[in-house]
């Protein structure tokens, strides 16, 4: 199986990155697709699709913004007719917890007459160092819409590791893999975890998400996205996702990793030390 190509859609993402790598580290052959590779990828532009699929046996689906937003389940309806004129046999998708338009996009997938596997993730740990609490994180006060409730975070190189098994390992076909970390923390547990190991003071400010995402349309912030995040704070943090599941360790044989590893890995990088200065504060 070694020498039948493996696509990542979405290569220079957090997830496909590292999936891309473990299974180029593990000999398989692989194709990076996203709109700056050599096969490129458009979720904006259909032409490109059947084209960087084929030759593929199979495809590791990531979607932007999120699996949550409105036209997620029509894209992944298109997908599934392009995987089969390009001959693709095998669909590995990443879902969210919790997302109803998620579940939606799950469901063009398990009946779309292909081999599938479904990996369905909790919030990654890696939110807070790769993504969009980084910069509050770093300049020491994090701001965030009132979250409802705790989270089982997950490590992304655990996530990566679920994901290849099932590219990769044909027993495992046609199965949902719902997968967490291994505690429920709240944010500022989180962010008082990593203040801990850095010897930063660093706040975190709440407020009501119609305040927030003003600022962030503002500042810039696309109106999918800024959908996005009001989806996911106003409803799929609500507790519906307050629980942790066995799968992750009953896949790779080992438990999944704590926060605070995470957290101390991570620090040793210096990422969050770098501190940013607003340049329009007085």
């Amino acid at each position: 199986m070694k020498n039948q190509s493996v696509a990542v859609i979405g290569a220079n993402g957090k997830t496909g990155s590292r999936v891309l790598a473990r299974l180029q580290a593990a000999g398989y052959a692989t194709r990076a697709l996203s709109r700056s590779s050599q096969f490129t990828f458009d979720w904006e532009n259909r032409d490109t699709w059947v084209p960087a699929l084929q030759g593929v046996h199979a495809v590791y689906v990531t979607y932007y913004p999120d699996l949550a937003v409105p036209r997620a389940e029509e894209d992944i309806h298109a997908l599934v007719g392009a995987a089969k004129e390009a001959g693709i046999e095998h669909l590995v998708l990443l879902s969210g917890r919790g997302e109803d338009g998620a579940q939606r996009a799950e469901a063009v997938i398990k009946h779309s007459g292909m081999a599938w596997n479904i990996v369905r993730a909790s919030w990654f740990m890696q939110n807070f160092s790769e993504s969009f609490m980084l910069e509050g994180i770093q300049s020491g006060n994090l701001i965030l819409p009132e979250p409802k409730a705790c989270e089982p975070f997950i490590d992304i190189d655990d996530l990566a590791g679920v994901v290849v098994a099932a590219l990769t390992r044909p027993e495992l076909v046609n199965q949902l893999f719902e997968v967490t970390g291994p505690e429920l923390l709240t944010f500022r547990q989180c962010v008082d975890i990593i203040a801990h190991q850095t010897g930063r003071k660093i706040a975190i400010t709440t407020v009501p998400v119609e305040a927030y995402l003003e600022g962030a349309r503002k500042a810039g912030l696309p109106e999918d996205i800024a959908w996005l995040m009001n989806e996911l704070f106003v409803n799929v943090l609500d507790g519906r996702n307050e629980s942790v599941t066995l799968t992750l360790g009953n896949l790779l044989g080992r438990p999944p990793r704590r926060f605070e590893d995470y957290v101390a890995s991570t620090a040793a990088t210096g990422i969050w030390n770098m501190i940013t200065v607003d340049t329009e504060a007085g």
